[in-house]
């Protein structure tokens, strides 16, 4: 194959080596434009070759969606630990009763947000385990304290998880829930609790979770209802390079049907404080080999975010190397990936993402929740 149309003079040497290599039919399909297979996923997925898959991924990235990279000013609400479910990978959440357990009443909430109203943030993030003493009207009255307090806020708030949860609690049935949420603010649903779709392996790491089916299930009912949602996959624990890739295939076939999905969220798992202390955390190897990953396969999906909590900054800039072209926001607290382990800081302020970005060479966009440009950086 010749190597000439949409490809910079410089970067041919490079993809004429890399189309003679051991990928060069994956680079090929690549270049022309064309969807992986899941065989292709799991060769990318064992493959040691990072390079290769980063400019892959890299000139995949630059042709879906250019050189802007997207940051927000957000900050998060984790508003209870207690949970029934108790999932094995989990450091976060609590039985009623046990040592540090909480649930923030409505007064704290709204504690909270008069202090969010210092920062204006353009989001606020609402997440938390399923504390079955919490009635359906108490998240009812925190989305409506947040949109009271910060009416220009975009309130993501609930995974698939707890959206389930609360159609049981509440008897309303997600597409209820989901209808008297949006009544009080809900704006979008976050990514989180998809972990890993394998039927198997859910059972080992979070038993008393749904089903992955039912995860789809949740987020294909909001698409439906025109709700704009997240998506994830936690890796580095008992999965497989198969897991990883039909994973990804299952969310990029639910894209194709809805076309609902904002971002993709690559988590690594955070061992520390877990059933599964006894595991290794993710190398940057494998970090950066799962983002490049997911933005070679995910090929309907705009953006591909490094959530910097998880990933460090440093490795979180990089990534922009390798598909990456969001670094999630400011946050300001987070507790579930900290009590597992996570070491940086609670709260990064704009202008180190500017800092982070103009040095990976590309332009800072600050975004909102739904990706519309609040403003861009030259």
């Amino acid at each position: 194959m010749v190597v000439c149309g949409g490809v910079p003079a410089g970067e041919a040497i490079f993809w004429e080596k890399l189309l003679a290599g051991s990928l060069g039919d994956i680079a090929e399909r690549v270049l022309d434009g064309e969807r992986l297979t899941r065989d292709d996923g799991i060769r990318l997925a064992d493959s040691t070759d990072l390079l290769a898959l980063g400019f892959l991924a890299d000139y995949a990235r630059r042709r879906r969606v250019g050189d802007e990279v997207y940051f927000i000013n957000n900050a998060h609400i984790n508003h209870t630990n207690i949970c029934k479910n108790l999932c094995l990978f989990c450091a976060f959440g609590r039985e009623a009763e046990a040592p540090g357990a909480y649930s923030l009443t409505l007064e704290e909430i709204e504690s909270k947000v008069e202090e969010f109203k210092t920062y204006q943030p353009a989001e606020v993030h609402i997440v938390g385990g399923l504390n079955p003493t919490l009635p359906f009207s108490y998240y009812e009255e925190m989305l409506q304290i947040v949109r009271q307090g910060l009416p220009d806020a975009h309130i993501q708030a609930f995974d698939a998880v707890e959206i389930d949860f609360l159609g049981e609690v509440s008897g309303l049935g997600v597409e209820g829930v989901l209808d008297r949420l949006r009544e009080v603010g809900l704006g979008s649903l976050p990514g989180g609790g998809a972990e890993i779709f394998n039927p198997q392996l859910r059972t080992r790491i979070c038993p008393q979770k749904i089903s992955g089916e039912c995860w789809l299930d949740v987020h294909r009912t909001a698409h439906q209802m025109g709700v704009r949602t997240n998506a994830t996959m936690l890796y580095g624990h008992l999965e497989s390079s198969a897991d990883r890739v039909d994973h990804l295939i299952k969310l990029r076939d639910l894209q194709d049907e809805t076309d609902g999905f904002l971002a993709f969220i690559p988590l690594p798992f955070h061992p520390e404080n877990t059933s599964f202390s006894y595991l290794p955390r993710t190398s940057g190897f494998d970090d950066l080999k799962t983002v490049a990953l997911a933005r070679l396969m995910l090929d309907n999906f705009l953006y591909i975010k490094s959530f910097w909590i998880m990933l460090t900054p440093n490795l979180a800039q990089i990534s922009l190397a390798f598909g990456a072209n969001d670094l999630d926001g400011t946050v300001r607290e987070e507790r579930i990936a900290h009590d597992a382990g996570a070491a940086t800081p609670q709260y990064q302020p704009s202008d180190k993402f500017l800092r982070m970005i103009q040095g990976a060479g590309r332009i800072p966009v600050e975004r909102d929740t739904l990706y519309h440009v609040i403003r861009r950086y030259s």
